[in-house]
């Protein structure tokens, strides 16, 4: 399983990449407007950073313009991927941009039948969000079940990768990779939660007073 960092910010993306085990980077226009700095620069910046993929979205809902946008943010770097909202005019622009080998990420993914049809337009990733659907009373998690099994059934035909997003908790870390997710993009923050345990702390601090106390050296 992947693990991508869901950041805009250059200073955390500098900082958590440098852990070794970052597999790429999701933006969104709220992380993005985040930044207030000029924003062929900010990606262009991110897409140095992070080898992997790094998707970057649309902000137009139309086709057309839909297709513009794409071409602007492609030439910005070679490791972008072209991240759309599901709608129909997001679907189509997948379809033509996984036509010409352009990377895409179909996102606010919220049902089986959407993720169906995103992978049917050829979408490198689709994103179902997890902790959107739980604030609702809906189960995210057996979502990403839902539309692995859907996948798995056709494995000839249906190669899209299920992003799972909208991670709150380490919880649905665990619970998305249990069910087969194929990435998880979550916040610097809840990244660095993921190795916490008390007794890894505990645990260490002892060794560290008996070693003290011991007087040896290596």
């Amino acid at each position: 399983m992947q693990i991508f960092l869901d950041s805009a910010d250059l200073r955390e993306i500098e900082e958590v990449y440098g852990y070794g085990i970052i597999d790429g980077l999701t933006t969104n226009p709220t992380l993005l407007a985040k930044t207030k700095t000029k924003l062929t620069e900010t990606i262009t910046q991110i897409c140095a950073i992070v080898s992997g993929d790094v998707s970057i979205e649309v902000t137009a809902n139309d086709y057309e313009n839909m297709l513009a946008q794409s071409d602007k943010i492609c030439q910005l770097a070679s490791n972008i991927v072209i991240k759309l909202p599901l709608t129909w005019d997001g679907i189509r622009t997948c379809k033509y941009l996984s036509h010409k080998g352009i990377k895409t990420n179909m996102t606010l993914c919220f049902s089986a039948n959407q993720a169906l049809l995103a992978a049917k337009a050829g979408a490198t990733y689709v994103s179902p969000f997890i902790g959107r659907l739980d604030d609702i009373g809906q189960d995210g998690i057996k979502l990403i079940k839902d539309i692995r099994q859907i996948f798995d059934n056709y494995p000839m035909v249906l190669n899209t990768k299920i992003l799972a997003a909208s991670i709150r908790n380490p919880l649905h870390v665990t619970q998305a990779a249990l069910v087969g997710a194929d990435v998880i993009t979550m916040p610097g923050k809840l990244i660095k939660q993921l190795l916490e345990h008390p007794l890894t702390s505990q645990g260490l601090q002892m060794f560290n007073d008996h070693w003290s106390a011991s007087g040896l050296k290596f």
